[in-house]
């Protein structure tokens, strides 16, 4: 940490060079991270006693002192702009999953049509990390020597705040994307999405093969299809029921779609059209039911 000589002769710590144009955290207060899973990776990196020094690395993110950040299979590298001119270069390293291990996550994913269903709409399914841990590998680090990281700066702790903001940053980045976190893991989306329709995929079967009828038989079917004698009776039929509820994904197609490039406002597209989508649900229900249901509130 560097520190500036005060006129009183203390010492305090500097502060950083105020940039345009950085990454800034939404959260202006608190915690930072909406989704359950940004704060799970969150609390992951606190249970590892970095809270004083993730503390100040919050102050960094939402100052908006990381310039970019670029994420790859396992790794993420960034420029955060500290007290000096030149910007640091920090690395964070994950150690990827195995691609057997990952094979058994996929596996287990697919016994769920829910999970490429809420994946697909840009949702972390609540037990997704049920997933790996049948396959004896957790989503998360599950230890400090999980993460390997580095920072140009002069701060030998780890995390130093250049470290920790850009953690925060990636929080908020998975809010927006939870492929994120397993690209960090080793497998991007379209990694992820291929092996999920594959590993569903099931094999048409061949219709079974019906009795042959006799010539005599055949004739009296077809006359039987053809007598008008019954066609305005409804005759008997199978009982049969209709279920209408909200969807488990709200505006899947939308969230999966993304912002079209037409849109110009400056509302958020996806959250415009995923409020018409739930309002259409409800009106569906009651009119179904001939009552007043609650939509299924989307996350």
């Amino acid at each position: 940490m560097s520190w500036r000589n005060d006129f009183w002769g203390g010492y305090a710590p500097s502060k950083p060079i105020e940039v345009e144009g950085g990454i800034k955290a939404k959260s202006k207060r608190g915690s930072i991270g909406d989704t359950w899973w940004s704060k799970r990776w969150v609390s992951v990196l606190e249970s590892f006693g970095w809270s004083n020094r993730l503390e100040r690395g919050r102050r960094y993110a939402r100052k908006g002192q990381v310039l970019d950040f670029e994420l790859s299979t396992g790794k993420v590298e960034a420029t955060v702009q500290g007290s000096v001119r030149k910007p640091y270069f920090v690395t964070i390293e994950i150690k990827p999953i195995t691609k057997g291990a990952w094979d058994h996550v996929i596996e287990e994913m697919s016994q769920k049509a829910i999970f490429a269903a809420k994946l697909l709409a840009g949702e972390m399914p609540d037990d997704i990390e049920d997933a790996f841990e049948a396959a004896d590998v957790s989503l998360f680090p599950e230890r400090s020597k999980d993460i390997k990281t580095h920072c140009s700066c002069p701060d030998s702790a780890n995390p130093c705040k250049h470290i920790a903001a850009l953690y925060y940053i990636l929080a908020e980045e998975f809010d927006r994307d939870p492929f994120m976190i397993f690209e960090l893991r080793g497998r991007t989306k379209d990694d992820i999405t291929a092996a999920l329709r594959k590993q569903r995929t099931v094999d048409v079967q061949s219709p079974p093969e019906q009795e042959t009828l006799t010539a005599d038989e055949d004739a009296e079917e077809e006359e039987a299809a053809l007598s008008m004698d019954d066609f305005w009776e409804a005759g008997e039929s199978e009982s049969f029921s209709v279920s209408i509820s909200p969807p488990d994904v709200s505006a899947a197609v939308i969230k999966r779609l993304g912002t079209p490039q037409f849109w110009d406002s400056k509302e958020d597209f996806v959250e415009k059209m995923g409020g018409y989508y739930d309002e259409i649900s409800r009106r569906a229900i009651e009119t179904a039911y001939g009552e007043k249901t609650g939509a299924k509130k989307r996350k």
